[in-house]
Order: structure tokens, then sequence, then C-alpha cells
């Protein structure tokens, strides 16, 4: 069933105290109220000393630049990209979209060499940033004799610029194993999911007294309306997990409630997507609650990703998780 990035209003939340809703109504025009100043997006380093910093600001500039020039898909191709590339940094997930917003699968030429395929002539790669760690030894510490069985521990001493190909841009051997195997089915997620929830001590339950509300997150407790599709319930789970996970806190002081609905619709539709599910596209009235801010917007994303990672990597094979990981590794 389609599923609009933007599909919750307050009108049906049953967001009495702590509690959230999730429906099929559209909610427009609304702003996030919190001052800039408030959020923790601002206390990071600076982008002089964190390229990653100034590569996510160019980015969200480029996207509120396509979003009030009514290219909403650019908003989509930014979500779609948090789906497929999980295992990436938000920085590189936002490069890559930006780059080539029809990427599916990306990877090194040394990756795609071991696995049969090799990048076409003319090809243009797309640029990312990846880590360099090293062993740094503390001045302080030059003079203390170290325990012989003790290893200096590696650090984080900057990044290099590197290139990685989509599947698309490459030519060879069949990749079967890259595969999701599942289309409008939920499979197996729907268990894990269920596992997942238990593990961290949120109840769930099925309850008709929500109606109309598809599913309520009342913190600690997830309460879902019988009778839904399996992969309407599936994403239904997933949104007032997403509530669970990032608005039980002190975010849920720091946002209005317009903006944890669209969050956890956002993560709803990244998860959707990255096991196959068919739930339609983004919304440009994402971009309206924010009146164009590229902090607040940059700050939402990121925990949009950072949440739908942690239930993908909850939810999906750990030799599928692998498979990801080693591919982002190159």
């Amino acid at each position: 069933m389609p599923f609009p990035i933007a599909a919750t209003t307050a009108a049906n939340a049953a967001s009495i105290g702590a509690t959230h809703s999730r429906n099929a109504a559209p909610h427009r025009k609304n702003a996030a109220q919190w001052s800039r100043s408030d959020s923790p997006y601002q206390q990071r380093t600076t982008q002089r000393d964190n390229p990653t910093q100034l590569l996510i600001k160019q980015a969200v500039d480029y996207l509120i630049q396509q979003l009030e020039a009514g290219k909403s898909e650019t908003l989509t191709a930014y979500l779609n990209a948090m789906a497929r590339f999980h295992s990436y940094s938000f920085g590189n997930i936002l490069q890559i979209a930006r780059q080539r917003p029809t990427a599916t699968r990306v990877a090194g030429i040394r990756t795609w060499n071991e696995l049969g395929r090799f990048v076409k002539k003319g090809e243009k790669g797309i640029q990312i940033l990846a880590p360099m760690t090293g062993y740094r030894r503390n001045r302080k510490d030059a003079d203390i004799e170290q325990e012989p069985q003790t290893k200096p521990q590696p650090v984080l001493i900057g990044f290099r610029a590197v290139y990685v190909f989509d599947v698309a841009q490459t030519e060879g051997a069949d990749l079967p194993e890259f595969e999701h195997g599942i289309t409008g089915e939920v499979g197996e997620h729907r268990d894990r999911l269920i596992d997942f929830l238990a593990q961290q001590n949120i109840a769930l339950e099925f309850n008709e007294k929500i109606a109309p509300a598809l599913g309520v997150s009342y913190g600690g407790k997830i309460a879902l309306l019988p009778g839904q599709s399996k992969a309407e319930e599936f994403v239904s789970l997933v949104h007032e997990t997403a509530h669970e996970l990032l608005h039980k806190a002190e975010r849920r002081t720091m946002t209005t409630q317009t903006v944890r609905e669209t969050e956890a619709e956002a993560v709803a539709f990244i998860v959707g997507q990255a096991v196959g599910l068919e739930i339609g596209s983004a919304s440009s009235d994402y971009i309206q609650m924010y009146a164009g801010n590229a902090t607040l917007l940059a700050e939402s994303l990121e925990v949009i990703q950072r949440t739908a990672s942690t239930i993908l990597r909850a939810i999906r094979p750990e030799e599928e998780v692998a498979a990801e990981q080693f591919a982002a590794a190159s």
C-alpha cells in the first residue's frame, strides 16, 4: 500500500501525555519552534575541524535549494539512499545521493573486481570520505613505561577522498547475492523486529480501541490496530519503534509533535524500502516544518538515518549485514 512520508496528523495522534500515533492523513505547514542554539547539532566540531560536517552542510543546502525549486524528488533520493546505504556514514550517504541519485549498490573498484565485475570505460566515480586511523601516543605518557601486553589503541587521524561506483556503472558477473528476494513481503523481518522490541523491554499489544490510529506509542509499550495487512502492520510497527527510540528522552522536549511524527514516518519509509516493500515516495512537505533552516534539517535527517540503521541491523540476517559492511569498507 502506498505510504507517503508525511502521513500522520496531530489530530489522530492520541497524543495525551507521552503518546504518539500513526494514521494516514497528511500534515502540512508546520515549523519546528525550538531555537538553533538549543540544537546538539550546534555543539559539534567546526566544519574546518571536521570535513564531514562541511559535506553534510553542502548536501543539505543543495536539498533545500532543490525543494524550494519544487524538485521534491531530491528528498526522495536522499531517503532512498538511507535505505540502501545504511552501512555508510551519514555524510557519505548524502554524498552518494547528491552525486548519483539512482545508485542502488556501490563499492570500490577492488571490491567490484573481486566480485567479477569491472567499471565501464568513461564512468565517473562517486566521491566519498574514508576515515584514516593510526596510533597516536600521548606526550604526557611518553616517559611512562607501558606494560608489555598493552597495545596502543587506533584513533581517527583524518579523512581521505575515495571513489566508489554504482553497480550500473559496472559490467561482468551477475550478483544474485545482492537481490533482496522480498517484494512486498515482510518475511522474517516482523519477527526479528518483535524480538528487538523485547530486548529493549518494549511491550507490544493489539488493541482495537486505538482506532482510527494504526499504532500508538506509550513509552515502553506499543499498541497496534489489529486487521492491518502484514506490510502495513510492519511499517506501523517500525513507525512506533522509531518513536520509542527517538522521542522518549530529551529529544521530545526539543521538537514539535509534527517533527516527531514526520521523523518516525521517515524511519518507516527507509526501513520499508530497505526490506523491499512498496511504500510510495517522499513528500516535499517535509521541508516546510523547518522553514529552510539547514541546521535543523541536517540534524533531523541524521537522527532519522541513525535510527533506521539501528532497526535494520536488528532485523536483517547477519550474512546480509556482513556483506554490506564489507562493501562499505572497500
